[in-house]
């Protein structure tokens, strides 16, 4: 998986939906009390079960988010700036459910507690787009498991190849990252590759992928839709 290490612009909070009617005064004003730190590779932000302080903004590099049971992680989000996170740690019991770990060196802007509890206090508008926004991405979490449930390996690979090509080639990515991505175990996931290779739509190179038949891989992407409208039209004809 190829990202860009550097941005031109850094990502603000005027450029989020979720203070997006916000005056500008006091975007300004909250920009120029919140803290900004860098980060390296591999910093860790918050953990499964600590307490929440901060909403972080992701103004530069890249964040994941996942959760791990046993050897296993699973993935919940590749975050790319402008983006917030650790939002379950200011919401509800204030929790973190999951662990946040720069994947690039990254800026991140973090609001504390209390600013945004003062935020919420004058803008409660604020309040149901935050949990707009936990709803989606919890829904989002349970697609893709339901995917893990039902829908057959090479089709979600195929779909996964399809949307990590650059130029129709994919960098970077090891087999274990795409296990992890696919929620299956990496014999599988190399096994799938082998399927994909043996029919000549990838080649499978040093530390690359390239897509050699986009058409045909792009059809075996397609029938992971159709097996979902299948099984929803079996489910309702129930």
């Amino acid at each position: 998986m190829e990202q860009e290490s550097t941005f031109v612009e850094t990502a603000s909070l005027f450029a989020l939906d979720l203070f997006k009617e916000l005056p500008a005064s006091y975007l300004e004003s909250l920009e120029r009390d919140s803290r900004v730190e860098t980060v390296e590779t591999g910093h860790v932000f918050f953990q499964p079960g600590q307490r929440g302080q901060v909403l972080f903004l992701l103004e530069k590099g890249a964040v994941q988010t996942y959760r791990t049971t046993g050897k296993k992680k699973l993935i919940i989000a590749d975050l790319v700036p402008p983006a917030i996170f650790g939002e379950m740690g200011c919401v509800g019991q204030c929790t973190y459910y999951c662990t946040a770990q720069a994947t690039e060196p990254s800026q991140i802007r973090m609001i504390s507690k209390a600013q945004l509890e003062s935020l919420l206090r004058n803008f409660p508008s604020v309040l149901d787009q935050l949990l707009d926004l936990v709803s989606r991405r919890f829904a989002q979490v349970l697609l893709e498991l339901e995917a893990t449930s039902f829908q057959n390996l090479i089709p979600r690979l195929a779909t996964l190849l399809l949307a990590r090509a650059k130029r129709g080639l994919i960098k970077g990515i090891t087999h274990k990252e795409i296990a992890e991505y696919l929620r299956v175990y990496r014999e599988s996931a190399t096994t799938a590759l082998g399927e994909l290779r043996k029919a000549g739509i990838i080649a499978v190179e040093r530390k690359r992928i390239r897509i050699v038949d986009r058409a045909r891989l792009e059809r075996a992407a397609r029938e992971q839709t159709s097996a979902r409208d299948s099984r929803q039209s079996q489910e309702s004809a129930g």
